[in-house]
């Protein structure tokens, strides 16, 4: 496995644009979305020493901005703590649709409550995925979990694009009230 190097000056001409492109397409606010790269960035240089190599640069830009982003739904859906983090998903080729996308804190934050809120939610989303037919959980663990591309999905599963996304539609809304049910 390749070790891969972090340059921070090299950031904003390499992964600005991207970043900021990924990031408009959930927040759907331009002023919001260029503070939250901008906050990605002050992160990855505040945790440097954490890079491992194991990723590329950019896929490790990508998880920080993840949790910002939703660090910035959870401050705006917050109620006492307990944050409902809704995320539009939307993929270029693809409607889109809010989807209950993740609550965790941001890895370079973490408390003990965080940690245990985490496995928490851990255990009710391996309980709901085991509820759900196996394609649709199939689908969905590659897709949400893994993020595997739409094509290699359809690839792997012998299915159409528009079958996947029906499939994932459907798996996501199976698993929203599964998780509101049980978790919430």
């Amino acid at each position: 496995m390749p070790n891969h190097q972090i340059n921070p000056n090299k950031w904003i001409d390499l992964y600005s644009d991207y970043l900021f492109n990924y990031t408009v397409s959930r927040v759907s606010d331009r002023e919001i979305a260029q503070d939250l790269v901008q906050d990605t960035f002050l992160a990855g240089l505040k945790s440097m020493k954490n890079f491992k190599g194991e990723a590329s640069e950019r896929t490790w830009l990508i998880s920080i901005l993840k949790r910002k982003i939703i660090d910035h739904y959870r401050r705006i859906n917050s109620k006492k703590g307990k944050a409902e983090v809704r995320i539009t998903y939307n993929d270029d080729s693809e409607s889109e649709g809010d989807w209950l996308e993740e609550r965790v804190a941001d890895p370079f934050d973490k408390t003990a409550e965080d940690s245990m809120e985490n496995e928490e939610l851990a255990d009710a989303i391996h309980n709901c995925l085991s509820k759900l037919p196996e394609k649709q959980a199939q689908v969905f663990k590659m897709k949400t979990i893994q993020g595997f591309e739409t094509e290699v999905i359809c690839n792997e599963l012998n299915i159409t694009a528009s079958n996947l996304w029906v499939i994932i539609h459907r798996a996501r809304t199976a698993m929203a009230a599964c998780l509101k049910e049980n978790w919430f």
